[in-house]
């Protein structure tokens, strides 16, 4: 059954900086992860799958590479003739009304206007998990909140400025910092929200008539003690990029069939664009284990513990060894890389060895020749 008191709102760009070796040329709702998905797969299926039939994208900047993936909905079920899919690009010409979230709903008022869903949940793309939207909902209508904030517990993630709150029994907020640095076990914030959309609306028409743009700080933290802020702590398995180190860790997870179980539920699947190609082709000398080698790829060396997206060649005597290597990119023969990631079309030539660690990998940007 549809969900059509709720209507979603997705900010692609928002953490560009967290990634800026992969969001150069694409936003950060782009970003390929796990060998076939994009960041933004997760949070637009778990709203689909929770009946919301009606999703904004909000987009700031390099969004070709978004709008090719996403097309028009098909794939998640959101092409249709009334609702569905919108994309919402930039209005204006002032690059100063996209500097916060305030500013990019500022943007899109005249869709939540003509919109008649009672609440809206605001999403960002910087995590992977495939979260319950509709209990999240649920959650929300029975506290009676004014705005539900989804967090999580345990270690605040390296350079994720994100809420840090402390709660009652009942899960009412009663205080907030807004950081980037906690030590221990904190609940934080995920960037994902629910409020009824009149309230939102009310909140960005009254921050941008004091200049205001942050909603972290001038909404929920403003209003931690006259309004009903909740926080929903998110059962499911969650990981949240923040840096080029927590997504290489997030994509290496995905070896763990553990995690693997518990991110693709088969009553909750995570949608993506489909691609037809040929089953991956493996030859005589090709040594693979422990990695996850998509189709259309073709493997005659040794690859382990690594990523390996659509049509990547590895030629004869390679050795891939803890790499993510993105579509189309070609390892030469004799080649050595070690913690190493390689943006979509990345040439290395043969003979060539690169060796990163695993807190420091290294990163060829798209369309390069090493």
């Amino acid at each position: 059954m549809r969900h059509n008191r709720a209507l979603g709102l997705l900010f692609s760009n928002m953490h560009d900086d967290a990634l800026p070796e992969l969001t150069g040329v694409r936003a950060m709702g782009s970003v390929p992860f796990g060998g076939r998905y994009r960041l933004i797969d997760f949070a637009l299926s778990n709203m689909v799958n929770a009946g919301v039939s009606k999703v904004g994208i909000i987009t700031k900047s390099n969004y070709q590479s978004l709008m090719d993936h996403i097309g028009s909905g098909k794939a998640w079920d959101l092409s249709r003739k009334t609702e569905g899919l919108y994309f919402l690009p930039p209005f204006g010409s002032g690059e100063e009304q996209y500097d916060g979230r305030i500013s990019s709903l500022a943007g899109v008022m005249t869709f939540l206007r003509n919109s008649k869903e009672e609440f809206v949940i605001l999403s960002d793309c910087h995590f992977v998990g495939n979260i319950d939207y509709r209990r999240l909902i649920d959650a929300h209508v029975e506290s009676g909140a004014d705005i539900t904030v989804a967090c999580c517990e345990g270690e605040l993630p390296k350079n994720l400025f994100s809420p840090v709150v402390d709660t009652a029994d009942d899960g009412r907020i009663t205080d907030m910092i807004i950081t980037d640095h906690s030590s221990g076990s904190v609940t934080y914030g995920l960037g994902l929200y629910v409020l009824s959309r009149q309230l939102l609306m009310q909140f960005v028409d009254m921050a941008v008539s004091r200049n205001q743009h942050s909603f972290e700080w001038d909404v929920l933290q403003r209003h931690v003690a006259d309004r009903r802020l909740y926080a929903y702590i998110v059962p499911e398995y969650t990981m949240v990029i923040s840096s080029l180190e927590s997504y290489v860790s997030a994509n290496f997870a995905l070896l763990n069939a553990d995690v693997r179980e518990k991110l693709f539920v088969p009553n909750r699947p995570i949608y993506t664009k489909v691609r037809d190609c040929s089953p991956a082709l493996y030859g005589m000398h090709a040594d693979v284990s422990g990695s996850l080698i998509a189709d259309g790829c073709k493997i005659e060396g040794e690859v382990v513990d690594s990523i390996v997206f659509r049509n990547v060649h590895v030629s004869r005597g390679a050795q891939v060894r803890n790499c993510i290597l993105m579509q189309g990119s070609m390892i030469g023969s004799n080649s050595k890389i070690d913690y190493v990631v390689t943006d979509k079309y990345v040439c290395v030539r043969d003979g060539r060895e690169l060796k990163g660690c695993a807190d420091y990998p290294v990163t060829i940007r798209k369309n390069s020749m090493v």
